[in-house]
């Protein structure tokens, strides 16, 4: 059974960082398309950066975040993270960490692609 596990979200000022991570079991992280999503209130759930399998050295950022944000995994741990960096006021929103369905893919279409989802963490920056 697969299972993602966040952790790291809270409460920040404008400008500030957070560091989000997500513990895997059930699937081998460097096997698998990975990728953060968020949700504001109101508002669809967004893809926020994704990262293809170990081999496939493929990641995708939003416009919104690029330049601010990283995604990265950490295979020895099984374990993956979202760094933030210069977190803006509408940066706020539950932060949901996604699996892809099957092993070995490139996650380019993470509506389609990405069915395991964790129960999300909530990030809020406050101005």
């Amino acid at each position: 059974q697969v299972q993602l596990v966040e952790s790291g979200g809270g409460l920040v000022q404008t400008g500030g960082s957070l560091r989000l991570s997500c513990a895997a079991s059930g699937l081998t992280v460097s096997r698998y398309a990975m990728g953060w999503f968020r949700q504001a209130p109101g508002e669809e759930r967004e893809t926020v950066a994704t990262m293809s399998w170990n081999g496939g050295k493929r990641t995708y950022y939003a416009d919104s975040v690029k330049g601010r944000f990283t995604i990265s995994r950490d295979n020895a741990q099984n374990t993956i993270h979202l760094q933030m960096n210069g977190l803006k006021v509408e940066d706020t929103a539950v932060y949901y960490c996604a699996a892809a369905n099957q092993p070995y893919g490139l996650g380019l279409r993470p509506r389609i692609e990405f069915g395991y989802w964790g129960q999300g963490t909530q990030v809020t920056v406050s101005s």
